[in-house]
């Protein structure tokens, strides 16, 4: 009987453990979705293998699957022609879960770098967006969604990510890509249908990030390093495993406050009575990544400085320089300033510390720096880290040196995970060093690879300038890059259209290799359905974020507009076509004139002119019967011409709809 007892119980048991689904959505599957219009849309998640499930369309469209063994599941939905609120009942055994005020319409996919990830609220005080604040105030457009996949490095291809679809609203677009935006607004206007914009960007990266591992090898770049990634792969599953049994803290929803008041269980780090006797030095001024590498996250630093009678009881000003990219600064355990806001990594820090908190004799000073992406630290000159008399700024005690650190809180993929400083984590853990966001691959991993199974119409793309000084190399991994999504897509040649780069400074104004990058780009024109937005007017030389983002989002959409949606734009400007000799000038033929071409302000800039020597030299050049002639006085027997073809160089030349002439050289 005792048998027959445990058997039923088993049983009983078993079939209770099949029927529970655990069903589960990627981040992506969720309330205010956006999906393409007239296409097959998955939908897909997790689940109990052996599990039935069930999808259901308020637009009457279901479908059913049966969880694999891998407990992976999708079901294709046909989606109808733009419209909605629409709900989709997602059932497991057990579960149903509704999605809710889901729109259907045209989904573009937005990456790159930090151009591309610029949010519409800037970085003030140094990088700002054009129009920001009316945009932002009138940006309360339901039809228009939006969804920000978190920073994420991999190893391997990650399946899910995080983030979230947001309404577009004042507060929702604040911190999101104000180029991917405009972009958006631009389609919305014109379609009037819903838009979805997803955007994937990382500030600071090159292409080879978005690139997967095999598709640059077939293109024969990065082998060695790709081939270490492999290597180093077990590692680096072992340490998110490690990663994932600490405490989280998850980031805050994108605004003025999503840095503010963070806590990482060190609310003592900053006390004198804080023992810092184990951990490791740094020496200051450094990107703390030279040191510890990869690491995004809050990283404590800590000095005690000996103060002489003469400053003891006077007003000090504690000078650290720029800190990249925010801090929480303490005097003898008392805070004496902060920058907790995006934007502030090239702000010199220099804080005023009150006289009650001076003493003669040991101080103890202690920094949390919050590094978001790229490099970290305390990381200006070294004559700018000091401690000085308020009242005579010649009486300074250097800070450059040894300091005491300690990292706490590390960032990966939205979350902060929390170090136990007591067991010194960071250093008892074997972390996998050579991945990072600048390893090839790993933003593929990270951060495109969870987004492929979702149906998009297109992507935009704003990158190249950390690929500058490489442009033979990305003129290879550029559109292997593109090749690469389609196919991981299986969307044949969906529509690609990107950015060139705007002029910068780079290593001077007048070195050239911003423009054999921006050659590079418009290589990437041989493949089909590619489209260029010029950016040679819209540019701030000596900062390369420049504001008007409008104008890019705009050039970019009226691309899709005119090619894939059948609403016609001039969205060229001129191409040079060809040339021929007149005597000693050179007489210039473009394509995509317009209604004619037109010198800005009247003056043709940037033109210069070569002989058989090859040696450039600036020339004088007029329109003439809508052609371009150019001559110098120092070219008798000209051969070639090349225009914008230095990192400094912004046009001159347009046609009468207003848009640029193409850089160019005729050799």
């Amino acid at each position: 009987m005792r048998a027959r007892i445990i058997s039923l119980v088993m049983f009983l048991t078993l079939i209770g453990c099949q029927s529970h689904s655990n069903l589960k959505l990627p981040s992506l599957i969720g309330d205010n979705m956006l999906l393409q219009q007239k296409t097959t849309a998955k939908i897909w998640g997790k689940a109990n293998p052996g599990n039935k499930i069930t999808v259901s369309a308020s637009w009457k469209s279901s479908g059913e699957a049966i969880t694999g063994n891998d407990g992976k599941w999708s079901v294709n939905l046909t989606t109808p022609e733009a419209g909605g609120p629409f709900t989709i009942d997602i059932s497991g055994n057990d579960t149903t879960i509704t999605i809710k005020n889901v729109l259907i319409g045209e989904v573009w996919f937005c990456s790159g770098q930090s151009n591309m990830e610029m949010p519409l609220a800037g970085w003030p005080p140094n990088d700002t967006i054009m129009h920001s604040a009316s945009t932002i105030a009138s940006s309360s457009i339901p039809e228009i969604r939006l969804f920000n996949v978190q920073k994420t490095i991999s190893g391997e291809p990650l399946d899910d990510c995080t983030g979230r679809w947001e309404v577009s609203s004042p507060s929702s677009v604040q911190q999101f890509s104000a180029t991917a935006y405009f972009f958006g607004k631009k389609l919305y206007n014109d379609l009037h249908v819903p838009i979805g914009l997803i955007e994937s960007a990382w500030g600071g990266t090159p292409s080879e990030s978005w690139t997967s591992a095999k598709a640059l090898e077939n293109v024969g770049e990065f082998v060695s390093e790709i081939d270490a990634i492999k290597k180093a792969a077990p590692l680096q599953a072992k340490y998110q495993t490690w990663l994932n049994t600490l405490k989280k803290v998850e980031l805050k929803p994108a605004g003025n406050d999503q840095w503010k008041d963070l806590s990482f269980n060190d609310e003592n780090v900053q006390s004198v009575e804080f023992d810092d006797s184990k951990w490791p030095t740094m020496a200051l001024p450094t990107q703390f990544e030279s040191v510890i590498g990869d690491f995004d996250g809050a990283v404590w630093f800590r000095k005690k400085v000996e103060v002489p009678a003469n400053m003891s009881g006077k007003d000090l000003v504690l000078s650290l320089g720029p800190i990249d990219d925010m801090d929480r600064t303490y005097f003898n355990g008392q805070l004496v300033g902060s920058n907790e806001v995006s934007g502030v990594w090239n702000v010199d820090r220099n804080y005023e510390v009150p006289a009650s908190l001076v003493k003669s004799g040991t101080n103890t000073i202690a920094v949390r720096v919050l590094d978001t992406q790229g490099g970290g630290g305390i990381c200006g000159t070294p004559e700018k880290m000091k401690l000085l008399l308020k009242s005579d700024v010649n009486n300074f005690i250097p800070l450059k040196g040894e300091w005491k650190y300690q990292p706490v809180a590390e960032l990966t993929g939205g979350k902060f995970y929390i170090y136990d400083i007591s067991k010194n984590d960071f250093q008892a853990q074997e972390r996998p060093v050579k991945i990072g966001p600048n390893t090839p691959g790993a933003l593929f991993n990270g951060m495109v690879c969870p987004v492929l199974p979702y149906q998009i119409r297109g992507a935009i793309w704003y990158q190249g300038e950390a690929n500058v000084g490489r442009a033979e190399q990305y003129a290879k991994i550029f559109p292997a890059m593109i090749r690469n999504w389609r196919e991981a897509w299986g969307i044949k040649d969906f529509p690609f259209y990107f950015v060139q780069i705007a002029p910068y400074v780079y290593s001077g104004v007048d070195s050239t290799e911003s423009a054999f990058l921006r050659e590079a780009q418009e290589s990437a024109l041989k493949l089909p359905e590619t489209g260029m937005a010029v950016t040679l007017d819209i540019a701030t030389v000596m900062n390369i974020h420049p504001p008007f983002k409008e104008e890019v989002g705009d050039r970019l959409a009226m691309l899709a507009l005119n090619n894939d949606y059948g609403i016609k734009y001039s969205c060229i400007g001129p191409v040079y076509k060809s040339m021929s000799k007149n005597g000693s000038s050179i007489i210039l033929q473009f394509d995509n004139t317009g209604d004619g071409l037109v010198a800005k302000n009247g003056i043709l800039k940037e033109f210069e002119i070569a002989g058989k020597d090859g040696r450039f030299v600036k020339a004088d050049a007029k329109i003439v019967d809508n052609k371009v002639l150019v001559s110098s006085v120092k070219v008798k027997e000209p051969v070639s011409v090349r225009y914008c073809w230095r990192n400094g160089a912004e046009a001159s030349l347009f046609n009468k709809e207003g848009l640029p002439a193409w850089q160019f050289t005729t050799n």
